[in-house]
């Protein structure tokens, strides 16, 4: 097995961490005041190609292997976790569901824009009261002659307010369930399709999070996205692969705050020594380091699996879970390391912490990836 990376992940990977150093790290903490990301950096990532980094290039995008796009997250969530989800939710979830459904015509109408970074995408599937629960969806889209009527709202998504583009997940029938449900292209402006409040979090707060409304949106039929009654299995597909690039960006968090622990700690001096010297200091260190390598192994295997085009929804799984385990308990010890700096908003760690919360929750819950590691062991207990 070859762990490494080639020639041009190697230079994408330095590149975007020369970009983060000179660009991004003196003003995140400013943009998680601000709660959000200001056009300029969004404008420069999308110059380096980061917007659309698993699009074909027949589309505008980048044409990199999931491996590579899994660098580029994690770097950037080394330095700021808002702008790392950003480019990850909108690579996987809406400029990824159109790639993965979408027909050559709506490919080629919507892609080369997301790609380019001239629209970001939103993606909508939890609502007030249905997350995990996708059977629960309560929004619906009902056919009118040449037009879907869709009512409802979604709840929780990312780029919402600022998106030009959603992908939204409708009930168009609701007595199959989740086997009932299909995804429509809406565009900002359809009469009917508004933003609601915005939502208030705990971290990743220049990521731009909002409610979405639709009132009797009409959306024609060729904004229907993939087969009628088919969005669920899309979505899981898209979930799988969305999964990579989050625990890639709980990888990068987790990796940011060990850094930042190592600095501190040779530079910090108490009873005449600096704080590396202490074996208390060491094994945290140790630990962090080792689970933050397992959790890159494991990102990278299912990343390297999608490259090969076989199955890793259970590799996915694994990778997401355990990776935002790794990065809380990383993000917790560098805070305990800092002491009493770490708790303030003076060092960049309470922020990562915040964020890092996040990667159990996004995505699917830790809970939601047990369950999906359960079925695929107990199946390949029931076939031995």
């Amino acid at each position: 097995m070859d762990f490494s990376l080639t020639d041009d992940e190697q230079l994408l990977r330095a590149n975007v961490r020369a970009f983060c150093r000179a660009e991004v790290a003196e003003q995140a903490k400013q943009w998680d005041e601000d709660e959000r990301l200001p056009e300029h950096i969004l404008r420069k990532v999308a110059d380096m190609g980061l917007m659309g980094m698993q699009v074909p290039e027949q589309y505008g995008g980048a044409g990199v292997s999931a491996v590579a796009s899994a660098c580029v997250i994690e770097e950037l969530a080394a330095t700021d976790g808002s702008l790392a989800l950003t480019v990850a939710s909108h690579n996987a979830l809406c400029t990824g569901h159109i790639f993965l459904a979408g027909n050559e015509q709506q490919r080629h109408k919507y892609l080369p824009e997301l790609c380019s970074g001239r629209a970001l995408g939103a993606w909508g599937l939890t609502e007030p009261g249905s997350g995990s629960d996708a059977a629960g969806a309560r929004t619906t889209a009902v056919r009118r002659g040449e037009r879907w009527i869709l009512n409802g709202s979604k709840t929780f998504i990312t780029q919402g307010s600022i998106g030009k583009y959603a992908v939204v997940i409708a009930s168009t029938d609701p007595s199959k369930k989740q086997h009932g449900l299909t995804a429509f292209v809406l565009e900002r402006g359809m009469p009917g399709f508004s933003v609601g409040k915005k939502i208030e979090k705990l971290g990743m707060r220049a990521s731009d999070t909002v409610e979405l409304v639709f009132e009797d949106v009409e959306v024609p039929l060729e904004n229907q996205l993939g087969e009628q009654n088919r969005g669920f299995v899309d979505t899981l597909q898209i979930l799988d692969r969305g999964r990579i690039g989050i625990a890639a960006l709980a990888c990068g968090l987790g990796r940011g705050a060990m850094d930042a622990s190592i600095a501190y700690a040779r530079e910090r001096k108490q009873f005449g020594q600096p704080l590396a010297a202490f074996q208390a200091i060491q094994w945290k260190i140790a630990n962090m380091a080792t689970e933050l390598d397992a959790a890159w192994l494991l990102t990278v295997c299912a990343a390297a699996l999608r490259d090969q085009s076989k199955p890793f929804t259970f590799e996915a799984a694994k990778a997401k879970l355990y990776s935002a385990q790794a990065a809380m308990r990383a993000c917790n010890e560098a805070v305990q390391i800092h002491g009493g700096y770490g708790y303030t908003r003076e060092f960049p760690l309470e922020r990562a912490l915040r964020d890092a919360k996040l990667c159990e929750i996004g995505e699917g819950t830790n809970e939601i990836q047990r369950l999906v590691l359960s079925r695929a062991i107990s199946q390949r207990f029931s076939r031995a």
